[in-house]
């Protein structure tokens, strides 16, 4: 199991997508408002997800 960095963007729960702000032991906090539909699903704008729950789907490049 590969753990997402910050700015990584993670995909969780039925297609949400996010980007990682904070990455902690068993998690990741995620701003939900990277999502053009963000307000479509009345959730808050920040979540925690467990590593197991997501998957990465960008990668920030590092310089």
């Amino acid at each position: 199991m590969k753990i997402a960095e910050v700015g990584n963007i993670i995909e969780f729960r039925d297609g949400l997508q996010g980007i990682v702000e904070k990455v902690n032991e068993n998690s990741v906090i995620v701003d939900l408002t990277y999502m053009e539909n963000y307000r479509d699903y009345d959730l808050e704008e920040k979540t925690v997800v467990n590593h197991k729950n997501y998957k990465i789907i960008k990668e920030t490049s590092k310089i």
